[in-house]
C-alpha cells in the first residue's frame, strides 16, 4: 500500500501544480490589463508619469509577488541617496525581475527594455505611456540615439534601470556587461548603482510560466561615480566594476 500511495503522490502533484499556475497565469494577466487601464487613465488626468509608475511599485508589482507566493528580502536601499539619480544596473535571472525591482526602489523607476515589449498588449502601452526607453538589439545604428534618449532621461533626475547583460540567464551565472548603457551615466555625470537578485530564477524560470514560491533577494551595492576626483569615466572599466559589485553581492549575501 505504502508503494501505491507513493505513485499516486507523484503522479498526481504535476497535474495539481500544472492547474494552479493556469490559474496564476490567468490571474497575472487580469492583474496586469486591469492596472494599466487605471495607471493609463491616471497618466490622462495627470499628464505626468510619476504617479503611474507609483502605482506599478505599490499595487501591481505587490499584487504579483503575492500571486506568485513570492517573499522579496530587499537590503542595503536605505544607504542610496534616492534624491540623486542612478543607472541602476543589475543582473538579469527572470521576468519577475521587474516586479522585485520596482518594490525595491523607493522612488519613481523607469527601465530600458527590449523594442518587442512595444508590441505586447496592455505591457506595451504601459511602458510607452510611462515614457520607458527601448533597445532594438537587431539595430546597431539606433544605439546612439537610445544612449541620448538615456543621459537626458538621467540628467533629469530619474532612476533608470539596465539588465547589462542583454539577456536572462539561464543558470543564474552573471554574464558579461555590455558596456554600452554606461556611456549614458558618463554623459549625464551619474553614480552607477550595483544591484544583484537572487533567487528570481527559482520563482519563475525562463522557460514556459512555472511559478514555485519562495524568496527573492535585491541587494544594493555602492554607488560608482562618474564625476570627481574618484571618478571611471571609462565605460568598459565602468562595466567591470559593476559585474565585479554584482557577483560580490551574489556570492557574499549582500555585503560588498
Amino acid at each position: 500500500m505504502e508503494t501505491v500511495d507513493t505513485v499516486r503522490v507523484v503522479t498526481r502533484r504535476p497535474v495539481w501544480r500544472k492547474a494552479w499556475n493556469l490559474l496564476q497565469f490567468a490571474f497575472t494577466l487580469a492583474w496586469t490589463a486591469g492596472g494599466i487601464v487605471v495607471a493609463v487613465a491616471l497618466l490622462k488626468l495627470t499628464g505626468s508619469p510619476r504617479g503611474p509608475l507609483r502605482m506599478a511599485s505599490n499595487m501591481w508589482a505587490p499584487g504579483l509577488m503575492i500571486g506568485a507566493g513570492a517573499k522579496l528580502d530587499v537590503q542595503g536601499a536605505e544607504h542610496v541617496d534616492w534624491t540623486r539619480a542612478h543607472l541602476i544596473v543589475s543582473n538579469h535571472q527572470s521576468v519577475i525581475d521587474i516586479c522585485s525591482l520596482f518594490i525595491a526602489v523607493p522612488v519613481p523607476l523607469r527601465f530600458l527594455l527590449k523594442q518587442e515589449m512595444t508590441r505586447m498588449p496592455f505591457v506595451g502601452w504601459y511602458a510607452k505611456a510611462t515614457g520607458m526607453l527601448f533597445i532594438d538589439r537587431d539595430n546597431p545604428r539606433a544605439a546612439p540615439a537610445m544612449l541620448k534618449a538615456a543621459a537626458a532621461m538621467l540628467s533629469e533626475g530619474w532612476q533608470l534601470c539596465v539588465f547589462p547583460e542583454g539577456t536572462r540567464s539561464r543558470d543564474g551565472v552573471v554574464g558579461e556587461f555590455k558596456s554600452g548603457p554606461f556611456q549614458a551615466a558618463i554623459r549625464a555625470g551619474v553614480d552607477v548603482l550595483p544591484v544583484s537578485l537572487d533567487g528570481a530564477r527559482q520563482v519563475l524560470p525562463s522557460d514556459g510560466f512555472a511559478v514555485n514560491p519562495g524568496p527573492i533577494k535585491v541587494r544594493f551595492g555602492t554607488p560608482i561615480t562618474t564625476t570627481g576626483e574618484h571618478a571611471i569615466r571609462d565605460r568598459n572599466a565602468l562595466a567591470q566594476a559593476a559585474h565585479a559589485q554584482v557577483d560580490a553581492l551574489l556570492a557574499n549575501g549582500g555585503r560588498v
